[in-house]
């Protein structure tokens, strides 16, 4: 299984506070865009990084939308009909693909079914489709039923994040490692790996949300996204006319937003928070070890660091907007104690020896510290911070700073890590059941190898409950974790997408791509 996604697949990016130079739409033109890291496979199925997904949105369509406000609008559904145990989607019929052939009920079932087929292995099973969910189609009729064993929580809300396969790669998905074939707005023309993504404009799309089509003033004839992992170089590109736009997580944020003519869009990029490795040979194994480690950090002092100064207080791990509103955190995380957090590990038998390394039955309290390189600066000194404050109640840490495709690996494949600071951002408490429990790494995508009975059953009641009506549960399923200390929440990150020459909104982190638009200055 692959990691649990970061920045934008489920993301928390939803919108914010926008500020855009005015200007006349610009013509055709090109649209360029910052990747702080390669995408890898570009196969939707099989797309578990933020990364991966803002590029499959360009591409692809789903069923239904979000809105800013977190209500469902249309997408290649024009409606629905929702049970608690099943919806049925009843197609647009004026959808193709982008090989010009018509996106069929039949091809949107497979997309699921493959999807919850295990010999796909894909990590977004149980995450964008829940568990036991089937799909049945009727291309008479046009429609698409999409059914769970059980009642399930959100199984509407559920969808708008898969994205739908077309084409020939319905049956051979090898033909979109490196491609698309999808119905959406653009079309992938060109991938140089670890370079650059190139698309091109699909003159003929008219079933964008709200009816959005390709033909309005301005639309960009060409999408060019550039991986720049640094994002330095990124912000200087933006201000040289290189780029038109890019993320900005670090300390380059105050630097473009005072720049003239910058375009200032800030949203969520997800929280920020580390994980302890569960595993029967990891000294994060005892509860008491995971809260004494907790216990050692000033998680007020490590959010403003983490975030530049920017973020704002965590109260859970669901996003904006949220479906459930509510505070899971505050009275269930450990207050700041180092005395307390080196008390307690005297009383779990870890030992001070002579260099200060505390030991049990000839073992060190060593923690390998595994964290993301491509988010700025701010996450860097984060754990730098993390591994200076368990230092001094006597734990050995290794830092280890590694690329978005490598931290999947390490998650999931090599287990090579004690600690690992993860964003996370998702859209439903749903989406993270799969992470949070069941099969451990690497059979399953439970990484943390987590086995919290109390969560367990909490998620098993609200997932048979509607809607609002399971918010409570999904709220005391998340301060179950953090009363055992299996995930620490530290802060919700924002960050500043940066626009020159261009405006266009990002929703769940992932591109509008008919809101794009270039502009001329004037």
């Amino acid at each position: 299984m692959a990691a649990l996604v970061t920045l934008s697949l489920l993301a928390a990016a939803c919108g914010g506070a926008a500020s855009s130079p005015s200007g006349k739409p610009a013509e055709g033109g090109t649209f360029s865009f910052a990747l702080s890291a390669d995408p890898g496979v570009l196969d939707p199925a099989m797309g578990i990084l933020g990364v991966t997904n803002s590029v499959l949105s360009l591409a692809y369509d789903t069923l239904v939308y979000n809105s800013p406000e977190g209500k469902i609008m249309p997408g290649l559904a024009e409606k629905w009909d929702v049970k608690p145990a099943s919806v049925t989607f009843t197609l647009r019929k004026d959808v193709t693909c982008s090989d010009g052939s018509k996106l069929t009920a039949a091809d949107v079932a497979e997309n699921v079914n493959h999807i919850a087929d295990p010999a796909t292995k894909s990590p977004v099973y149980g995450v964008l489709v829940p568990a036991g969910m089937k799909a049945e189609a009727d291309d008479a009729a046009g429609t698409v039923t999409l059914s769970t064993p059980e009642p399930f929580s959100f199984i509407l809300e559920s969808t708008p994040l898969m994205f739908i396969v077309c084409g020939k790669a319905v049956k051979d998905r090898s033909l979109i490692a490196r491609a698309t074939s999808g119905s959406g707005p653009y079309t992938l023309t060109e991938a140089v790996p670890s370079d650059h993504y190139t698309f091109q404009l699909r003159k003929d799309y008219v079933w964008g949300p709200n009816g959005a089509t390709t033909k309005e003033p301005g639309m960009p004839a060409k999408v060019v996204l550039k991986v720049v992992p640094n994002e330095q170089t990124a912000a200087n590109m933006l201000v040289s006319g290189d780029l038109n736009s890019a993320i900005i997580y670090g300390a380059d944020r105050k630097r473009l937003e005072a720049t003239p003519g910058m375009g200032k869009l800030v949203v969520s990029a997800g929280n920020g928070q580390f994980f302890y490795h569960q595993g029967d040979d990891r000294p994060a194994k005892d509860p008491a070890v995971r809260k004494a480690l907790t216990q050692a950090i000033n998680l007020s002092e490590l959010a403003g660091i983490a975030s530049s100064g920017t973020g704002r207080q965590v109260t859970g791990l669901v996003g904006d907007p949220k479906p459930c509103q509510g505070d899971s955190v505050t009275g269930h995380v450990p207050a700041f104690d180092p005395a307390a957090a080196a008390t307690a590990l005297d009383a779990a038998g870890w030992k001070a020896g002579a260099d200060g390394v505390r030991v049990k039955d000839g073992k060190k309290l060593s923690l390998r510290l595994l964290y993301i390189t491509t988010r700025g600066a701010g996450i860097q000194a984060a754990n730098e911070y993390l591994a200076q404050a368990w230092k001094k109640i006597g734990a050995e840490v290794t830092l280890n700073g590694v690329i978005d495709t490598k931290l999947a690996e390490s998650l999931n494949v090599t287990q090579d890590w004690d600690v690992v600071w993860l964003p996370i951002g998702v859209t439903l408490p749903t989406q993270l059941v799969g992470f949070l429990s069941g099969p451990a790494a690497p059979k399953g995508a439970n990484f943390a190898h987590l086995a919290n009975a109390r969560y367990q059953k909490l998620v098993s009641e609200a997932v048979l409950k509607p809607g609002a009506e399971s918010c409570k549960t999904w709220l005391e399923s998340e301060s179950a974790l953090f009363d055992n200390s299996d995930l620490v929440p530290v802060v919700d990150t924002t960050v500043l997408v940066a626009q020159k020459g261009t405006k266009f909104d990002m929703m769940a982190g992932l591109f509008v791509p008919t809101s794009i638009r270039m502009t001329e200055a004037g």
